[in-house]
């Protein structure tokens, strides 16, 4: 870890907490299986670990991470412009590429199958793809989760080119159109990738919603996922 990079970090936390006596700091560059920053504080010293994507990153950007990860450590606010760096970094086209493959190679995807006890995920797909996308769109992966969760109804993971879908919708009380509306969602994320506007990432843009809307039973599926 470089001198210079402790330096930023100290200067930064006497900025933050400027009566407070400073801690031992150790910083670390990790092989994370993606674009991520830790902070912990065990026994009195705090411990860093910043993605090794980002060795190398501009000195703005290296101190908008040190202060984003003090001001969550002691629960300051943090401040627009360094978040703005950061994210601006980040979803440069270079660091996207470099993150995307490193997802590839480094992370692991517990893939367990379509085949549920209930529902056949890739069934499900070349139906909806014949009814709503004229029977173009390519097959992703299609598997269960291996988590019975609640909280993440599914997703699309662009670096395995995968749909998950949570297990606990493979159930018999679950109506098939249900599960249908998941996966119809996770396709249209397929068909419509994150776009960036300004340093902003645009998840749901107004045509992936308009084409949401033409799932034949959208708004059954969405109060049936309210319930739940």
């Amino acid at each position: 870890m470089s001198q210079h990079l402790q330096k930023l970090f100290e200067e930064t936390f006497r900025e933050l907490r400027p009566r407070t006596p400073l801690p031992e700091l150790k910083i670390d560059f990790f092989r994370f299986a993606s674009v991520n920053n830790t902070i912990r504080l065990r026994e009195g010293r705090l411990l860093v670990r910043i993605s090794d994507l980002l060795e190398g990153a501009p000195e703005p950007v290296l101190r908008a991470i040190a202060h984003i990860l003090l001001a969550k450590m002691y629960r300051k606010p943090i401040d627009r412009e360094h978040a703005t760096r950061y994210r601006g970094y980040v979803s440069t086209h270079h660091m996207s590429e470099k993150a995307h493959l490193v997802r590839q190679m480094r992370g692991r995807k517990r893939i367990t199958t379509a085949r549920g006890h209930v529902y056949h995920l890739e069934e499900i797909f070349e139906d909806l793809n014949q009814k709503y996308f004229y029977g173009l769109m390519g097959r992703p992966v299609m598997t269960w989760s291996t988590e019975r969760a609640r909280n993440r109804l599914g997703h699309y993971d662009p670096a395995h080119n995968a749909i998950v879908v949570s297990s606990v919708f493979d159930h018999p009380r679950v109506p098939r159109y249900v599960v249908e509306y998941i996966v119809y969602h996770e396709m249209l994320h397929l068909k419509h990738p994150v776009k960036l506007r300004g340093s902003r990432r645009c998840v749901h843009s107004a045509e992936f919603q308009a084409e949401e809307r033409l799932f034949d039973r959208l708004e059954a599926a969405r109060e049936f996922l309210k319930r739940l």
